[in-house]
């Protein structure tokens, strides 16, 4: 087995420039192709950053790549990653993984017969703040997590999109678009969701477009905006999901987890940095960083906001993970899981009742200061 994998990327949208940026600080991993629908796309990002522009089907044969990261929009990615998979390259997904459970389990069992592993973002729950969490959680600096709220809302994302109609469709909305960043945290943190309940609406039936060439057109909506969940873990922690763009302003932290001993406050799993906070009812701590890598800061946002961003950490473990021969933390179990929960959420507000899952999944690994700096080059 070489000591670097090759990678592959299929779709060069915005997404696609953070993996080629990031992808030089870590071991393991060599950026070498590119493709997308779109020539001119592709032929952009491989000029950018010293890739070779190819079609989808001649990068899926190209014998120097090993991995093929899915960064197509989500209504595709199940129909790439079973190309990718059928070419007999391991597959890195984009979340959301795949639309549907049974999506999912075809592209299990696709894997399964080829040896081939499945990985999918996100992978923000291996930064530094969502690992000091963790630690607080596993120690007991809380006691056992009996419950907790998580809050993800804005006016929605037409403000600031200049193509933001996939946005309203099925396929995403707050909960398949945002959600995965949450529920995977939650995941990590607490365990399997057991089951969930729901309510979920539409706050207008179009969008209007507020920036870019197509400032002033109205989009459609066609899929809940609005969704409040239950969800009841396997360790019996009950955490209510809040998952709106119908919000102006609130003041509702992005995660709190009440223990028996304390609340752990939680900063905005989409990003890999933030403050962990605890209170303990006597008053608020805040733990140790223990200098987590994946916590130092590396960019400066659009916002003018200074953020740690690792973005490609999950496709470095699963490359780190099939040299070794060991599990990958963003592996396929836990991406179905998060999968199946997002759309037991849909259903159950739709269908206004319980649904109870039927797949479950272990934490991934905890990973370490060590274990994130032996990601990194």
């Amino acid at each position: 087995m070489p000591r670097t994998l090759g990678i592959g990327v299929i779709g060069c949208g915005n997404i696609s420039a953070s993996y080629m940026a990031l992808a030089p600080l870590f071991k393991g991993i060599e950026m070498r192709a590119c493709a997308d629908v779109d020539p001119d796309a592709a032929a952009a990002r491989a000029a950018e950053y010293g890739l070779r522009a190819q079609s989808v089907d001649d990068l899926l044969a190209s014998p120097d790549i090993d991995i093929v990261v899915n960064l197509t929009v989500p209504v595709a990615h199940y129909d790439i990653s079973r190309r990718i998979l059928q070419a007999g390259k391991h597959s890195y997904s984009e979340k959301p993984f795949v639309l549907t459970l049974p999506e999912a389990e075809s592209l299990r069992r696709l894997a399964d017969a080829s040896g081939l592993r499945i990985g999918s973002a996100p992978d923000t729950f291996m930064g530094a703040a969502h690992q000091l969490a963790r630690a607080a959680i596993d120690e007991g600096r809380v006691g056992p997590i009996t419950g907790g709220t998580c809050h993800v809302m804005s006016s929605g994302m037409e403000d600031w999109h200049p193509n933001p109609d996939f946005f309203f469709q099925p396929g995403a909305g707050p909960i398949l678009d945002l959600g995965p960043y949450y529920i995977t945290n939650l995941v990590q943190l607490i365990g399997p969701v057991a089951s969930v309940a729901a309510m979920t609406g539409m706050g207008r039936p179009t969008r209007t477009i507020g920036s870019g060439p197509r400032m002033g057109q109205e989009v459609p909506v066609a899929t809940p905006t609005n969704i409040h969940a239950l969800l009841q873990f396997a360790n019996g922690a009950i955490v209510t999901l809040g998952a709106s763009w119908d919000v102006k302003a609130h003041g509702h932290s992005n995660m709190e987890l009440y223990g028996h001993d304390g609340t752990i406050f939680v900063p905005d799993p989409n990003f890999f940095g933030g403050e962990v906070r605890i209170d303990d009812g006597a008053g608020e701590t805040r733990p140790d960083d223990r200098d987590h890598p994946f916590g130092r800061i590396n960019k400066v946002d659009n916002h003018g906001i200074d953020r740690a961003d690792y973005r490609g950490a999950g496709l470095a473990d699963m490359a780190a993970a099939i040299i070794e021969g060991r599990p990958h933390r963003c592996g396929l179990d836990l991406a179905t899981h998060v999968v199946e929960v997002m759309q037991a959420i849909l259903q159950a507000g739709h269908e206004n009742r319980v649904v109870r899952l039927t797949t479950t999944c272990t934490r991934p690994e905890a990973l370490d200061p060590d274990a994130a700096q032996a990601l990194l080059v």
